[in-house]
């Protein structure tokens, strides 16, 4: 079946690993506030797991965000689960800017993870992304991605190895400066 020429393809079908990106209409930089960051990150970490995905890393810009995510039994879920952050941050975010039925969201792009190596390197690129985009010098200082969270939780030998971990070749979609 061709791709729809309209909308990027979603392939989410196989269990796996995926890297999922999403943006805002007309790339607007709709999350301007800590409290519109917070929302949108919390949307994520609490729809994904109830969906059945395992979240591996998140970064949220004001314009677009990605997370790194895993999922064994119903990999197809994945749309419905974004439809749902989308849908409620959508109203949430169109309440706090007293902007009703504004379109928040444009598109989601996904792609499975196949490789070690890029599983590694997207992971440090999604750490990593807020001091990409120049808002931070050290990424554990940005409240809104997972990299203070590895910082935490994570085994330092594990962050070490990430760190390591080019990811000037990584393609992903992120043109949002």
């Amino acid at each position: 079946m061709p791709d729809w020429p309209h909308a990027p393809p979603h392939k989410t079908l196989k269990p796996g690993t995926y890297m999922v990106t999403a943006g805002t209409l007309h790339k607007k930089r709709l999350l301007d506030t800590p409290e519109k960051l917070s929302l949108v990150t919390g949307r994520l970490l609490s729809v994904l797991p109830e969906s059945g995905w395992s979240i591996l890393a998140w970064a949220v810009l004001s314009n677009h965000y990605h997370v790194v995510i895993s999922q064994s039994t119903t990999p197809e879920s994945i749309g419905k689960a974004i439809r749902r952050i989308h849908g409620a941050s959508a109203h949430e975010l169109n309440l706090l800017d007293s902007t009703p039925k504004r379109r928040v969201w444009y598109q989601f792009w996904d792609s499975q993870i196949t490789f070690l190596k890029s599983y590694f390197a997207r992971l440090q690129y999604v750490n990593e992304n807020p001091v990409h985009h120049g808002l931070v010098a050290r990424a554990v200082d940005y409240p809104w991605c997972s990299a203070g969270w590895y910082e935490q939780r994570v085994d330092a030998a594990f962050r070490k190895r990430l760190a390591a971990f080019k990811t000037d070749r990584v393609r992903v979609v992120d043109d949002f400066d």
